[in-house]
């Protein structure tokens, strides 16, 4: 029986998140997002120094990059979680990604 009620439960889930206007983000691709944030939040511990070093120089990448990339790696993953707990509901308006540059993680990458 409880089986049931849960798969009951995910097919419902699944319905309503089909259920958005055509024009928008919807809530299915704000849950890839939120999973792929949460998945590829460590990486960014090895990319923001990269970026800074073919921006600013090696002594930059080592502390400035160092230290960006930690703080990114603790918001992309909680802003990961966050979408992932709030896939359903459309906020921000129209499901609009709260990181957007990039939106996903080697979206933007210059290697």
């Amino acid at each position: 029986m409880i089986k049931k009620i849960f798969l009951a439960g995910l097919v419902f889930l699944f319905m309503v998140s089909l259920l958005t206007p055509a024009y928008c983000d919807d809530a299915l691709k704000k849950f890839g997002r939120g999973v792929c944030n949460v998945v590829t939040c460590p990486f960014e511990i090895f990319a923001q120094p990269m970026e800074i070093n073919n921006s600013d120089g090696p002594m930059a990448a080592v502390t400035y990059g160092v230290l960006k990339g930690v703080g990114m790696t603790c918001v992309r993953g909680l802003v990961g979680v966050y979408e992932i707990a709030t896939f359903l509901l459309p906020y921000p308006k129209g499901y609009k990604p709260i990181l957007t540059n990039p939106e996903f993680f080697f979206e933007d990458m210059n290697w």
